[in-house]
């Protein structure tokens, strides 16, 4: 008998290889020599860069929800699953009927980011798949409805699929516009319809292509319909591929919805995802830069001037300089706006939606935001991993962050879900979309 050849061994020493490597990442890098509470608020504190030859990379492990198992949520208020079994479930949109709509959704093929990144890439690649960041992508909005109002969403429906990688959603009128991660498009809705009834019209294109580095596109509409917000992260970290991959990125578009003309509406906002209205203000969720270590960049949120630049990738929280991109920019420095309110180094906080309207009582007023803080995977020990409240008073932010969801990281520090979009919905109770664990909980207020 004649022995096959060993084919597959480089194959697998490849693998081994990679794994081995992405253990020896999670396991160097800079720890934190401030506590996390350092990186919120209007002032945080910022640090000289900690630059290392490697990386810090702390992937909290993916673990869904055993039986049973729910986050924890702030005292005086009780939460309960409305939906599980979804897949990667992303975002959220509350319909005028009290209907939810998720977006169950993930990166798409990026094969030009994959060759950039190379053997780095592949690390990293596995170190997402570790923490449950790199399913492939359902493509599919989801209808669920609560005809019964008793928290739990007894019907779901396919509302619309086959988009891609699609985030954000907003009604206006009767029509639904949704962000795909290359278009902006928008389907005929009626209230009351449990699946998309006419044809997917292209309403304007996005930045995507095949380098595609942040791939989310947030959506808004403006209190009359007449403007749609789009947000769109960078093509990398900090340009190191070059400004050429960066065009018409890093930046919220406002398009106008009849004509489906856009313009750049706010630049240097390096990963902007959630965007609110506080009052006639538009806000938004911005993740910054990594790879200064465990204590640099605060992620946070802002108001968004029209017309304003918010400093990446030359600089961040300001005027700081970043000394990586080349060639540097002060006359864009000089420029460049300061945030409203920090989030924590490395919480990669997406979701934003204004507490108008919950009814959740206690500390959480009226007027504040809550954000969904899907968790770090480069700062050690990990941040984020929960949604938080932030009060306002009038236009601003006026305190410090109130923990409303925790508990999704275990006591062995693996990532039981990873909370990102948040919305209010018709009852006032607060809608959490967890894309690792695939469900979406609601939290509500006493009874």
């Amino acid at each position: 008998m004649i022995s096959a050849p060993l084919v597959t061994a480089p194959h697998a020493w490849h693998l081994s290889l990679l794994m081995t490597a992405a253990l020896m990442l999670s396991a160097c890098g800079h720890t934190a020599k401030l506590p996390v509470e350092s990186g919120y608020g209007p002032h945080p504190e910022l640090p000289a860069p900690a630059k290392r030859l490697i990386p810090t990379v702390k992937v909290a492990t993916a673990q869904p929800w055993q039986a049973g198992q729910m986050p924890t949520a702030a005292s005086g208020t009780t939460v309960r699953p409305f939906a599980g079994g979804l897949d990667h479930p992303r975002w959220l949109h509350v319909l005028p009927n009290g209907d939810v709509l998720v977006a169950e959704s993930n990166a798409p093929e990026r094969p030009l980011r994959a060759e950039l990144l190379g053997i780095r890439g592949k690390i990293m690649g596995r170190v997402m798949q570790r923490a449950g960041a790199a399913t492939p992508s359902a493509n599919r909005i989801t209808l669920l409805r609560d005809a019964d109002g008793d928290g739990i969403a007894e019907m779901r429906s396919v509302f619309l699929d086959n988009l891609n990688s699609p985030i954000g959603m907003a009604l206006v009128g009767n029509e639904l516009f949704i962000a795909n991660t290359d278009a902006l498009v928008k389907v005929p809705y009626q209230v009351g319809d449990t699946k998309a009834s006419g044809p997917v019209v292209k309403v304007a294109g996005l930045p995507g292509g095949a380098l595609n580095h942040h791939w989310t596109k947030g959506l808004i509409a403006s209190a009359d319909g007449s403007r749609l917000y789009v947000s769109v992260g960078s093509n990398s970290n900090v340009a190191e591929h070059g400004m050429q991959h960066e065009e018409g990125r890093a930046a919220i578009w406002a398009f106008d919805r009849a004509t489906g003309q856009g313009r750049l509406f706010a630049t240097g906002l390096r990963n902007p995802v959630g965007m609110a209205w506080q009052g006639n203000t538009l806000w938004t969720s911005v993740n910054e830069r990594d790879e200064l270590g465990s204590d640099l960049v605060p992620d946070y949120m802002t108001s968004v001037r029209d017309g304003a630049f918010y400093g990446w990738p030359y600089s961040y929280y300001g005027q700081t300089v970043d000394t990586r991109p080349q060639p540097p920019r002060p006359d864009l420095v000089a420029s460049a706006v300061k945030p409203d309110y920090a989030l924590g180094n490395h919480t990669a906080s997406l979701g934003l939606a204004s507490a108008r309207g919950n009814t959740l009582g206690g500390p959480f007023a009226a007027t504040g935001m809550f954000v969904g803080q899907h968790g770090s995977w480069n700062r050690k020990p990990p941040s984020g991993y929960k949604v938080i409240y932030v009060p306002f008073t009038g236009d601003q932010p006026s305190g410090p962050p109130v923990d409303v969801l925790t508990g999704f990281l275990d006591t062995d520090g693996k990532a039981r879900g990873r909370p990102v979009g948040v919305a209010i919905d018709r009852q006032g109770a607060l809608l959490v979309a967890d894309d690792v664990g695939n469900v979406v909980w609601r939290v509500t207020g006493p009874r």
